[in-house]
């Protein structure tokens, strides 16, 4: 049996680069990665445009956090399916399909509450 490692700050401190390593690959190689962020930083202009409550902004923030964190786990599978199948298989396209599904029904929501938000605020302008 493994004997358990003492907590240590300079190991916490190295995870959080493993992590900020993975956002910058996220950013710098996913093109979708670049469209979440552009929507993202939109939705958080409009919501200083238009003075959201906190409520509103903890379900904006939600939103965002949700959309790349399941676009990040999308990429992280992808990238494991293909390097255990580099050819092309039904099994590695159904397992890609369903992971950029998750993406998809998270994007439509957050769109479908950013409409629900913003969209009142909008007419109330006109």
């Amino acid at each position: 049996m493994e004997a358990k490692k003492k907590f240590s700050f300079k190991e916490r401190i190295k995870s959080f680069s493993f992590a900020i390593n993975g956002l910058k690959f996220f950013f710098q190689n996913e093109h979708n990665a670049r469209i979440h962020l552009f929507f993202a930083f939109a939705a958080i202009l409009a919501g200083f445009f238009f003075q959201l409550s906190n409520y509103e902004w903890c379900i904006i923030l939600l939103c965002i956090a949700m959309v790349f964190a399941l676009e990040i786990v999308n990429t992280a599978i992808e990238k494991i399916v293909d390097h255990l199948s580099p050819e092309k298989s039904k099994f590695a396209g159904i397992t890609k399909d369903l992971a950029a599904a998750a993406v998809l029904v998270t994007t439509i929501m957050a769109a479908i509450i950013g409409i629900i938000i913003f969209l009142p605020k909008i007419v109330h302008l006109f």
